[in-house]
């Protein structure tokens, strides 16, 4: 019937011309229209007072580290160095720096290995403690790792570990573990098993396929995991202190410490030792970031 009128109200001797509907448009959701209808400064205002309150604290630093001592200017300028070359000389902080990255590339490389392991155990194979295990790792985050010092003490002193970067890189490994499982758990079931099993039928054994067709698509999952191991690593300072009491074994957060006095606090070196702690952070920030996220969250749908 539509043929027909069409031919009726065409002219005579032109032949009928076939109607198609024009292209739908995606419908939005009322979400989306409801953030398309919210005004630009009330999305960019608080953002940009956090920016400013997240940005000060780090230029006051920056501008105690580089203005020369004495001086109350507000502005960076003139710019002087000799704070750095004393916290790195004279401090000992260039000793420090090596000792914290140590620590943090050893607690890097053993978290994210046995994280793997653990990971994909807990994603491919079933076991009757499975879900028990699963909620230990759990419960384990909410244990301050204060508590654990004493009874890491003793193990560490009866194995002659005091003193020693071992014993820092043995206690934060073991405190980054469980969630580092959990994440890369998640992350291994979203890869299909038959990838696995094609390799298996091809001729692959087992730590044969998992290298060549799983660990390649982990790539964010690990960068995440092995990021955030070493940046808690850098930072953490309660075990540097309690097991490293020789001033050359000691890392970063612990020489920033013996930079406070009991009377005064040189502000000029201890700006400039917190700028030199902060650089490593930052650019592995800055390289990884789109990486942390996509395996934070490709980590948490599952698990």
């Amino acid at each position: 019937m539509t043929a027909a009128l069409a031919e009726k109200n065409s002219a005579p001797g032109q032949a009928a011309r076939p109607t198609t509907p024009p292209p739908s448009t995606p419908r939005r959701t009322k979400r989306e229209r409801a953030f398309d209808d919210v005004p630009r400064w009330q999305i960019y205002l608080p953002l940009g007072i956090y920016l400013v309150f997240t940005l000060i604290p780090f230029y006051w630093m920056f501008l105690f580290a580089v203005r020369p001592a004495g001086s109350t200017s507000l502005v960076p300028w003139p710019m002087t160095g000799d704070h750095f070359s004393k916290v790195w000389n004279e401090r000992s902080f260039g000793l420090f720096f090596q000792n914290s990255m140590i620590v943090g590339i050893a607690t890097l490389i053993a978290t994210t290995l046995v994280a793997l392991a653990g990971g994909y155990a807990l994603a491919r194979f079933d076991f009757k403690i499975k879900g028990g295990f699963m909620l230990a790792l759990l419960c384990s985050q909410f244990i301050p790792g204060a508590l654990m010092l004493v009874p890491l003490f003793e193990i560490f002193k009866n194995l002659q570990l005091i003193n020693s970067l071992v014993s820092v890189v043995i206690a934060e490994t073991v405190f980054q573990l469980p969630l580092s499982i959990i994440l890369i758990s998640g992350f291994i079931k979203n890869v299909p098993v038959t990838l696995e099993e094609a390799a298996w039928v091809d001729g692959c054994s087992r730590f044969r396929a998992f290298c060549a067709v799983v660990l390649p698509l982990l790539r964010p999952g690990l960068i995440a995991v092995g990021s955030f191991a070493f940046v808690h690593s850098w930072n953490h300072f309660l075990f540097a202190l309690m097991f490293l009491s020789e001033q050359d074994k000691q890392t970063i957060p612990v020489g920033l410490n013996t930079l406070i006095g009991a009377d005064s606090v040189d502000l000029g070196a201890l700006a400039a030792g917190g700028v030199i702690a902060a650089v490593p952070v930052v650019i592995v920030f800055a390289f990884i970031q789109k990486w942390l996220v996509t395996g934070f969250s490709a980590g948490a749908v599952k698990g």
